[in-house]
């Protein structure tokens, strides 16, 4: 297995991260998903300096981006944003896209399960179309049900993804199976032959190793079904403004580069723009608890 990281837990320059991963030991990066950022070209050039590879992409579905939309001018903005995202892991030489088909943080929803059930099918297999033609794989991602009400566990992203292709997959995440799954090994068990990315963090969403997960038990069960792929790290630390924060040094009162969109996006998760001490820590750690499963 390699280890790869995604890079919208902390704003900073794409450079800084680069060199750091590549420092730590990962190999990959799972790029934050914002095609209109990135120059793909000189993303590419940055990466093979530092002998690293983009593993793929996230979804970041904010604002409008909704895939269950019940306006079809909102869906069909919705899937071109998926698809912008896609080309760009294609120019970067990635592999996988981990796919979150509604709004993260929209716990409401727009029409009739059937219809939503309908519109999600029709909006991914758009992508899949496109995938399919360049060689990438659509993992669809299930999380948790403070974070969406449409597809929180592995049966249903299973399901979604039987009825977008046979080859469309899912990505499963540590932190929302801990929520969700009634158990975790059993639901990776049942991914076998369509799991293509796997993203790790604690019960707490810390980094691997700061909670109570088994990770013995996690990697064992993965290597049971023959997933020998990628762990893609993605922490995304609670935010302790009280007096007994362990992490006195964490908070960035004076974050640069952080749109508004990264802002919402980490608020939405609970957290906050962190320090450049505490997010170093956090990446180190999750290579100490990891690489002895490699």
């Amino acid at each position: 297995m390699e280890l790869a990281i995604h890079n919208w837990m902390r704003a900073e320059p794409l450079a800084e991260t680069v060199e750091r991963i590549a420092k730590l030991g990962y190999t990959k990066l799972e790029i934050q998903g914002a095609p209109e950022l990135y120059n793909t070209q000189k993303v590419k050039k940055l990466l093979d300096a530092h002998g690293l590879d983009c593993w793929g992409s996230v979804t970041l579905m904010l604002e409008d981006r909704n895939m269950l939309a019940k306006d079809p001018r909102q869906r069909e903005k919705s899937v071109q944003y998926v698809l912008d995202l896609a080309k760009m892991v294609k120019e970067l030489g990635g592999s996988v896209i981990s796919l979150v088909p509604a709004t993260v943080g929209k716990t409401i929803p727009d029409g009739r399960p059937e219809e939503e059930w309908k519109w999600a099918i029709e909006g991914i297999q758009k992508v899949y179309e496109y995938t399919e033609s360049v060689g990438l794989r659509i993992g669809i991602e299930p999380i948790n049900r403070f974070e969406t009400y449409f597809i929180n566990r592995g049966d249903q992203a299973l399901a979604l993804a039987e009825a977008v292709g046979p080859n469309c997959g899912v990505c499963l995440d540590t932190f929302h199976m801990n929520l969700e799954e009634e158990d975790l090994y059993d639901a990776i068990r049942k991914a076998k032959g369509r799991l293509v990315n796997f993203h790790v963090a604690d019960n707490n969403r810390m980094a691997p190793g700061m909670g109570t997960l088994n990770w013995n038990k996690i990697i064992g069960t993965l290597r049971e079904i023959e997933y020998d792929s990628v762990l893609s790290v993605e922490f995304c630390a609670p935010i302790d403004r009280t007096p007994v924060n362990p992490y006195p040094n964490s908070i960035d009162t004076a974050a640069k580069g952080l749109s508004e969109e990264q802002r919402k996006f980490l608020e939405d998760h609970g957290s906050a723009a962190v320090t450049k001490e505490f997010y170093e820590m956090l990446t180190r750690k999750s290579v100490e608890t990891l690489k002895p499963f490699l």
